[in-house]
């Protein structure tokens, strides 16, 4: 069983600042990519930023370098930190993670619940 788990959403002003993180626990062997999505109300799920083990990064295009994303392949986290935030940037975000299971022995996409961001103007 693999456990995703966000933290550190909330509400802020416009401008403000947020960090997020995704713990990803359980019958582990590997994590491969990680990674932060994002939807808004009447929206599609979209990228926000991706990571890979080896450090590879994507971003959203509606990111332009107000937001990092990093990770901790020693404690299987993955980090989101946000600058510069905008009222479009309001969404619930969702952690990915490509877990290299340990039983079954295989790639599986996992899922958290996601955490509430809101930016108010």
């Amino acid at each position: 069983q693999v456990h995703v788990v966000e933290s550190g959403g909330g509400l802020v002003q416009a401008g403000g600042s947020l960090r997020l993180s995704c713990v990803v626990s359980g019958s582990i062997a590997s994590v491969n990519a990680m990674g932060w999505y994002r939807q808004a109300p009447g929206k599609k799920r979209e990228l926000v930023a991706q990571i890979t083990s080896g450090g590879s990064i994507d971003y959203g295009d509606f990111v332009k370098g107000r937001f990092t994303i990093s990770r901790d392949n020693a404690k299987n986290t993955v980090y989101l930190q946000m600058n510069s935030l905008k009222p479009e940037d309001t969404a619930v975000y969702y952690c990915n993670a490509e877990v290299l299971t340990t039983a079954p022995l295989r790639y599986q996409d996992y899922w958290g619940q996601g955490t509430q961001v809101t930016v108010s103007s």
